[in-house]
Parts: structure tokens; C-alpha cells; sequence
């Protein structure tokens, strides 16, 4: 009786090793946010106000979720490995582009470019939904997003502290080496894991409303927009509060910053141990909650005037502890609604969830201009957490007594 083929390390006619999946997972995480605790010192730089190069974020998460609408279709029709090797030249080109950029504005459009990294993030999924099924799907994303939480979480503190000893620049060049250093891998050990497709791409975009059409799919993929929201508003705004409002150096802001991915870290962990045993929805609705209940803390803290970065940047440690739990199950979730179009639902999903992320990220950032407290991005984190619970316990009513639609 012969058994699956073993997958050998660096042999691109196999499967890919997970280490391959975390590193391309990873690079787009490691772009989004190592030089966030340099964002002022950019700002002087440029001679440029901080909500201009704030917009570094906003635009990014936004080309993020223009190209995800068709990363996904393309993958689907030519195959997820030359999309990927494609995407990491484009973003190592662009990373060029931010090092000698000489002005706030061409830095910017060299910023957006670099946005091209999300094919890892969508195909890095897609490439797990390919070569397991359904829970255990969910059980190996968890796996694959455990490891690149260690990115975000250490991400910031490095990039603070290059910042400090050699100027933000050095940030980018680190990225360089790693985007080259992703694509070599990817050459060598990922091989082509999506099923031949003959048709076109129109065929591609034509079979969408397949995933419109379904509640399920919309029920996930809100839960994961809302409950991402609330991480990308902390991106937008966590920056301006460490700085700002708590006075942090940006080696000390990288260090508080990274808090969330600790939870994310250890939430990616029970979701997959536990994923398999209480299934997506479950899992789903205890992250939600818990991170929700987390955003209350820092208000009830704020009104007992206990309000400080270690309350602060410590209790939004269970947002990340809540997004860990919810993403790997959300995305599960959505990719098996339709597993023949795992690649579409990837890029829609992610689309979506990148762009109600941006507007949260821009309106964070705006609403703290002059604010003496953390307290306006808190009610934005809060209000679109609660908004996830919303959305997940609509999906379950909508199984329980409709049927799966």
C-alpha cells in the first residue's frame, strides 16, 4: 500500500516545507510594521507632518487590498508559485525604492509598491487549503500564522532600535535582505501545490458571485474584517500614542508595540491545538469575546485613573490573544465555503478585510490628533471587536437554522 510522498526540504517537486509558508507569511507582516517606532524620526527627515507618512500605512494596507482582488483568481488560474516568486522581485525592487527615496512623496509610492508582498499572505493560505482539508486546514494556518506572529512581535523593537543607531533607512535595507532572501527559498522549495485550471481569467472573476452569494462566506469574513480592525486601528494609532502621548523613545515604543503578537503568538498556539476538538465557529466566537472583553480594561482603567503605557500596550496583549484564535479559523472558515475557489476566497476575504482595516488605521491616526489620551483608539478598537462577535454569532444562527447557504 504506498503511502503520501514524503516532502523534502528545498525540492520544489513536493509540497512546501512550513518553514517555506512562515517565511512568505511573514515578510509582508515584518514589511507592515518594523519601522512603525521610526514614523516621527521619518517625519523629520522628510520635513513632512507625521499624519503624512502616517499615510504609509493607510496606502499600504489599501494596495493590499486592491491587489488580494486578484492575486487570488490569477493563482488559481496559473498557479500560486510564479505569483509568489513575482510578487517578492516586485517587492524587493520597491524596497529599494524606499532606501534612497528623496522626498516624503516618492517614498510613498515606493511604499505602495512594496504592498505587492501580500501574494504571501493570500497564497501562504491558499497553499495550506490546497494540501489539507477543512479543520485540519484551520489547524496547520494556526501553525503557519503562530510562527510569523514572532514577526510582529519582535519586528517593532528591532526596527526601534536600528532606527535609534542608524537611522530609519536601516529598517528597509533589513527588509531587502529578507525579501531576497524569502524568494530564494520560495524558488528552491515551493512547488506548484493548486489544480490545473483551464479556464480564463474572466472565467476566474465570473465564478465571484459563487462567494457573494453565500452568507457563510460574508458571516467569516466579517468576523475576521472586524476582528483585524481592531489590530489595524493599534496600527494606526499606537504609534502616535507611544510617542505622543506616553513620551516612549522608538526603541521603547517597539517594545511595548510588539505586545499584541505575544497574544497572537499564544493564540495561534490554541488554535491549533484546539481548532480539530471544538471546531472553526467555536474557536471563533471565544476570540472574539476574548478580545473584546480585553478593549474593556484600558477604559475601566482609564475612569479609575490608573492610565499608563504598561496598561495600555499590556491589556491589548488579549487583542492579539483573541485575533490568534479568531484569524487561522476565520480564514479556514472562509477558504472551505467554496474549496475549489480557495484562492478567490482568499483575496476577497483578504481584500475586504484590508480595507475596512485602512479606513480604521486613517481614522485612528486622525482621531488622536491633540488627544491627551489613548482613550479615542480605544473606542475604535472596542467598537469594531464587538462588531466581530456580531458577525460570528450570525454565521452560527444562520447554520443552525438555515443549513450551510
Amino acid at each position: 500500500m504506498s503511502s503520501a510522498p514524503e516532502v523534502r526540504y528545498l525540492d520544489r517537486s513536493t509540497p512546501p516545507h512550513i518553514s517555506t509558508l512562515i517565511a512568505a507569511t511573514a515578510l509582508g507582516a515584518m514589511s507592515m510594521n518594523i519601522f512603525l517606532p521610526t514614523l516621527p524620526q521619518m517625519a523629520e527627515y522628510y520635513q513632512a507632518d507625521y499624519a503624512l507618512m502616517q499615510r504609509s500605512v493607510t496606502l499600504y494596507l489599501l494596495i493590499n487590498a486592491i491587489l488580494q482582488l486578484g492575486i487570488g483568481p490569477i493563482s488559481d488560474r496559473f498557479g500560486r508559485r510564479p505569483v509568489l516568486l513575482g510578487s517578492f522581485i516586485l517587492f524587493s525592487l520597491a524596497t529599494i525604492g524606499c532606501i534612497f527615496a528623496p522626498t516624503a512623496e516618492i517614498f510613498l509610492a515606493f511604499r505602495m509598491a512594496q504592498a505587492v508582498v501580500v501574494a504571501g499572505l493570500v497564497l501562504g493560505r491558499a497553499v495550506v487549503r490546497d494540501i489539507v482539508p477543512g479543520p485540519q486546514a484551520a489547524a496547520m494556518i494556526g501553525y503557519v500564522t503562530m510562527g510569523m506572529a514572532l514577526v510582529p512581535m519582535i519586528g517593532p523593537v528591532v526596527g526601534g532600535i536600528l532606527g535609534e543607531t542608524f537611522g530609519w533607512q536601516a529598517n528597509f535595507v533589513l527588509l531587502l535582505a529578507t525579501g531576497l532572501t524569502v524568494l530564494t527559498l520560495t524558488w528552491f522549495d515551493l512547488g506548484e501545490t493548486a489544480r490545473a485550471s483551464t479556464g480564463g481569467f474572466r472565467e476566474q472573476i465570473r465564478e465571484y458571485p459563487e462567494l457573494f452569494t453565500s452568507r457563510r462566506f460574508w458571516g467569516y469574513c466579517g468576523a475576521t474584517t472586524f476582528a483585524s480592525g481592531a489590530f489595524f486601528a493599534y496600527l494606526g494609532g499606537a504609534p502616535y500614542v507611544g510617542s505622543e502621548i506616553y513620551h516612549l523613545t522608538p526603541s521603547q515604543v517597539g517594545f511595548f508595540f510588539g505586545a499584541p503578537a505575544l497574544g497572537y503568538f499564544v493564540g495561534n498556539f490554541v488554535a491549533a491545538r484546539l481548532s480539530v476538538r471544538l471546531g472553526i465557529n467555536r474557536m471563533i466566537l471565544y476570540g472574539t469575546s476574548i478580545s473584546t472583553a480585553g478593549l474593556l480594561i484600558p477604559v475601566a482603567l482609564h475612569f479609575m485613573g490608573l492610565d499608563s503605557a504598561q496598561t495600555f500596550f499590556g491589556s491589548v496583549t488579549l487583542v492579539g490573544l483573541g485575533n490568534g484564535m479568531t484569524m487561522a479559523n476565520g480564514n479556514s472558515g472562509m477558504l472551505s465555503v467554496r474549496p475549489h475557489l480557495a484562492g478567490s476566497a482568499s483575496g476577497v476575504g483578504g481584500a475586504v478585510m484590508l480595507a475596512g482595516g485602512a479606513l480604521l488605521a486613517d481614522l485612528a491616526g486622525s482621531s488622536l490628533a491633540g488627544s491627551a489620551t489613548a482613550m479615542p483608539l480605544v473606542a475604535i478598537m472596542l467598537g469594531s471587536s464587538a462588531m466581530s462577535i456580531v458577525a460570528i454569532v450570525y454565521t452560527i444562527r444562520r447554520e443552525r437554522f438555515v443549513g450551510a447557504v
